[in-house]
């Protein structure tokens, strides 16, 4: 009995469709390949419908493609990658450079966790991993020769598995891209990225196509005089007139709300946490828990080594004990005793504005609520603290330790003391014990369902930073986290003094070639090509061949 994918495909394309894909594991008759036993030709039933190689293939990007559509990602990060897949051609379509940038370095790598052999998904991986570390903006130059190496095994790695016909010129450039950085310097100081969105804006300086030199030159002299007078304005502490506040450079720092307020009435345990949270990242009020921890350990001395009860009747009595503390220093007249200490003192007001969304150090945070009738993803959240780290519920003597938290923004506070206002955010946070994990690649996966920290779920609007979370392909109750890089703004605060970045030249983990290299008889890849041994040669016959080679070119020459 024949195969009836003989009448629509070659034997050669049948051939090369089952050594690159293998059989599909719902055939269930291996006689015929998955076609019905009895075939229209030979017995007159009727036969069923097979795949097609194309169909298979076409199924396999069709996931690909609705995991892209799913995706949801931070304002500012890149295009909507849910609008630019076609889902009746299977393909991405519109996809900008940037874009082409952010799914290789951040998406590729997570969405290949689920699909072909370890070999093949490591090599992949090995390098997207390879053009996030060269792109980054911290580069460790004794790190250089090593990525240089990592690189060269990976496209080694790559030859034994995609045809020759892959490897060209664009692969081998990857090779000068070390030199380049130790030669040149970082590479976003000379990708063409900020020159492709500049002419764009040149672009838009053209009103009459006949004359395009013309209309950009005037534009470009008009944009540059009404530059200068605002800057001298502004110097001179004027207020212009039709620009808004908001586009000047220095207001993208700044913290402000994006929606209206909603006004609540907050009292008891969530005020109290609130209040706690705030008094503790303010630098006035630093002297006054240490003198209130020394003050603790004095009238409990029994519990001192008990520090999981000790940080709880801290946290209990800190607030009343800071507002009797600093109101006894006002009545002796104490200088000691600022106008920010006076106000947070005596406490926030129990009316809480809350909104759906804020603008914090240039990043834009929603609520979770808000996410969900939005496509962007602005509520994920990830805080580095020092926090005290317990084993277990009976664990009393816990350690101290910078631990990374990882949660969603419930709401947003604006913490009212009278003269000001802290914004605060109220997040879910995720259990750092069970519900977080770091797996072999480096990429840090969490259980959003599972929270933990519900005594501490406040945090300062300035201390988080932003990421977002995808589902994991592996498993659907593990989302995998990805940070998001700083987004920095020219001219702003240029006089200050430029503060460390947290970025680092490689985040995730380069996959060692050890740990799949030892491909053998005993255990075969399907995806393994094949010609992809070495040929041997011998030099010095080689060298004499050739020399021989050119002394008769010589003397037919001469």
């Amino acid at each position: 009995m024949k195969c009836c994918n003989h009448s629509g495909f070659t034997i050669a394309v049948i051939k090369d469709h089952v050594y690159f894909n293998g059989i599909m594991t719902n055939y269930k008759n291996w006689d015929c390949h998955g076609e019905a036993a009895a075939m229209e030709g030979d017995s007159g039933g009727d036969s069923e419908s097979v795949d097609k190689p194309e169909d298979i293939e076409g199924e396999e990007n069709k996931g690909e493609e609705d995991e892209d559509e799913e995706m949801s990602f931070p304002t500012r990060f890149s295009s909507n990658i849910s609008n630019l897949v076609s889902m009746e051609d299977l393909k991405r379509v519109g996809l900008k450079s940037h874009d082409c940038h952010t799914v290789m370095q951040y998406l590729l790598p997570i969405a290949l966790r689920s699909v072909l052999e370890k070999p093949v998904r490591y090599a992949i991986i090995r390098f997207c991993l390879f053009f996030k570390a060269i792109c980054s903006k911290v580069i460790d130059v004794s790190r250089l020769k090593q990525m240089q190496a990592d690189l060269v095994d990976t496209v080694c790695l790559l030859e034994k598995f995609f045809p020759p016909s892959f490897f060209d010129i664009m692969i081998h450039l990857t090779v000068h891209l070390v030199r380049e950085v130790e030669w040149c310097g970082p590479v976003f100081f000379r990708w063409m990225f900020p020159f492709e969105r500049y002419m764009k804006v040149l672009k838009g300086y053209v009103k009459n196509r006949h004359f395009p030199e013309g209309c950009i030159a005037e534009k470009y002299i008009v944009e540059e005089a009404v530059e200068y007078l605002e800057e001298r304005i502004h110097s001179e502490g004027g207020i212009t007139v039709g620009i808004p506040s908001t586009s000047t450079a220095g207001n993208y720092k700044q913290s402000r709300p994006l929606s209206r307020p909603t006004i609540i009435p907050v009292y008891g345990k969530q005020m109290h946490l609130a209040h706690l949270c705030v008094l503790q990242n303010i630098e006035d009020v630093q002297p006054y828990i240490k003198e209130h921890n020394e003050y603790l350990e004095l009238i409990y001395p029994n519990n001192v080594k008990n520090k999981k009860w000790m940080r709880e009747k801290y946290n209990a009595t800190f607030p009343d004990w800071l507002k009797e503390r600093v109101a006894n220093q006002l009545r002796l007249k104490s200088d000691k005793v600022s106008q920010t200490l006076r106000w947070m003192a005596a406490g926030p007001k129990n009316q809480v504005p809350t909104y759906a969304a804020y603008h914090v150090n240039g990043v834009d945070y929603n609520t979770k609520e808000r996410d969900g009738v939005r496509s962007f993803q602005n509520s994920s959240v990830t805080l580095l603290a020092n926090a005290m780290q317990v084993s277990s519920a009976r664990d009393q003597n816990p350690s101290d330790g910078a631990m990374d938290f990882y949660g969603v923004i419930r709401s947003i506070w604006e913490v009212d003391y009278y003269k000001f206002r802290v914004p605060v955010f109220h997040c879910d946070w995720v259990e750092s014990t069970r519900a977080v994990k770091v797996d072999e690649l480096g990429f840090t996966l969490v259980k959003l369902n599972r929270l933990g920290h519900l005594n501490d779920p406040f945090v300062l609007a300035t201390h988080v930073k932003q990421i977002f979370y995808i589902e994991d392909p592996l498993d659907a109750e593990w989302s995998v986290v990805v940070r998001c890089p700083d987004i920095d703004y020219h001219g702003v605060d240029d006089d200050d003094e430029v503060e460390d970045t947290d970025e680092q030249s490689f985040i995730p983990a380069m996959p060692s070639v050890d740990t799949f290299d030892d491909i053998d008889e005993n255990h075969p890849t399907r995806h393994m090509r094949d010609g992809n041994e070495g040929i041997w040669i011998d030099n010095s016959s080689l060298h004499g061949q050739v020399n021989s080679e050119f002394e008769g070119n010589e003397w037919n020459a001469s």
